[in-house]
């Protein structure tokens, strides 16, 4: 027989047949190229049946393949679940990310307006008390008097006051301030002294 019709004979595959000839348990011969499988009686009749499918095994078959549909369908609706989720949550990220890069902007926008306002009026009153050069008044030379502006904390801080009198000169400079004393320069919440031009001798005694 050949392989193919020894295999259909004993209701195995062409490969286990294969096999049994390369362990010795079955012999064969080549004849015009064509490998063939010799079979004796004894072999005949031990030959095993092949299996015919019954009935119940045909419908455990239908089962087994009906499950396999639903596992199928059920690992489906789940991707499309996770993708959904997956889109959505990129979604959030990316208006998210948005939303701080406005803020961000806001606030970068907001500061440099208040720095700009701040240098404006530090310039203003640098202007002010930039000293002049000697002009000609009715010719008499009039010289500007010279200024210097320091913050209310470097002056505390140079003459080193107590505690409890740095707290009573900042709260005499808080009300005087309140009251617009052209001696005070006030920006933001700093307070600036002229200690040139003004005397606070009243405010911090």
């Amino acid at each position: 027989m050949t392989v193919a019709e020894a295999a259909e004979h004993f209701g195995i595959s062409k490969e286990a047949i294969h096999n049994r000839i390369r362990r010795g348990s079955l012999k064969s011969v080549v004849e015009n190229g064509v490998k063939m499988v010799v079979i004796d009686n004894t072999e005949q009749k031990q030959a095993p049946k092949r299996a015919t499918p019954t009935r119940k095994s045909s419908l455990n078959n239908d089962r087994y393949y009906k499950y396999l549909e639903e596992q199928n369908a059920k690992l489906e609706s789940r991707i499309d679940t996770l993708e959904g989720e997956t889109r959505t949550l990129r979604d959030q990220k990316e208006r998210m990310l948005i939303e701080e890069r406005e803020k961000i902007e806001r606030i970068y926008k907001e500061k440099d307006e208040q720095l700009k306002n701040i240098l404006s009026s530090i310039s203003s009153q640098f202007m002010l008390t930039t000293p002049e050069e000697i002009v000609e008044v009715e010719a008499q030379p009039v010289i500007e008097t010279k200024s210097e502006v320091v913050s209310l904390k470097k002056y505390l801080k140079k003459h080193n006051f107590s505690q409890k009198k740095e707290d009573k000169i900042k709260k005499r400079f808080q009300k005087s301030a309140k009251k617009e004393d052209e001696r005070i320069i006030v920006i933001g919440s700093k307070y600036y002294l002229d200690v040139l031009k003004y005397d606070y001798s009243d405010l911090v005694k």
